[in-house]
């Protein structure tokens, strides 16, 4: 499952540098998260980034993109493959 970011974010900038695949970037609003680059982490850390680092906890997960551990590390294989 691809996480999400809420509209309570406060735009502190922390979390977009923590993205090991560049899914965090800037909205309209607030940072958002690219689903088909978010693999919480996996392949990368053992915990998502974005969501240690969050002073206001603004990151869950996204219910609309739900992917398995396994799903999440394929597609960090296929990221991994572009680089």
């Amino acid at each position: 499952m691809a996480l999400m970011i809420t509209a309570e974010c406060i735009n502190c900038d922390v979390c977009e540098p923590e993205c090991p695949n560049g899914a965090i970037s800037l909205g309209e609003e607030y940072y958002v998260i690219d689903p088909l680059l978010c693999t919480e982490c996996v392949g990368h850390h053992d915990q998502p980034q974005c969501v240690q680092v969050c002073p206001v906890e603004c990151i869950p997960k996204d219910p609309d993109h739900r992917e398995t551990e396994q799903q999440l590390y394929a597609k960090y294989l296929r990221l991994a493959e572009r680089v």
